[in-house]
């Protein structure tokens, strides 16, 4: 089954940021208007707006990330959603990083692999906003 999905390309960069797990959460990393926490056992990772992190370099920052909203409200019951994004991107070798919530799925892609990812995508049969 192929679907044809709908997914707005976001103004803003973010960022994906690895802390350890017994960090305490930053206060930048709850400002902006989307932003991801997840606390595990392994890892604090955090997802926001590149601008807004402070202190944090190297291997624990990954930027320069640009995030595709997929339109929803997206039912539970719906299946095959993140395959028919992702498995055209992984044939054309772009890699992603998926955010799910209740209502909808976040893509972020590297700005790099923006364009192509895009083609990828509408050539998937996908709509973008852009």
């Amino acid at each position: 089954m192929r679907l044809k999905l709908s997914l707005t390309l976001l103004p803003d960069t973010f960022a994906i940021v690895h802390l350890q797990p017994e960090e305490i959460i930053p206060s930048w990393a709850v400002s902006g208007e989307i932003f991801c926490v997840m606390r595990t056992h392994d890892e604090l990772s955090i997802v926001c707006r590149e601008d807004l992190v402070v202190g944090v370099a190297g291997d624990q920052l990954l930027g320069g990330m640009r995030a595709l909203k997929v339109a929803g409200p997206l039912a539970f019951t719906e299946v095959g959603i993140l395959d028919s994004l992702a498995a055209p991107l992984a044939r054309a070798g772009l890699s992603i990083f998926v955010i799910s919530t209740f209502d909808t799925d976040y893509l972020l892609v590297s700005s790099s692999d923006l364009v192509q990812s895009l083609a990828t995508l509408r050539a998937a049969d996908h709509t973008i906003v852009e």
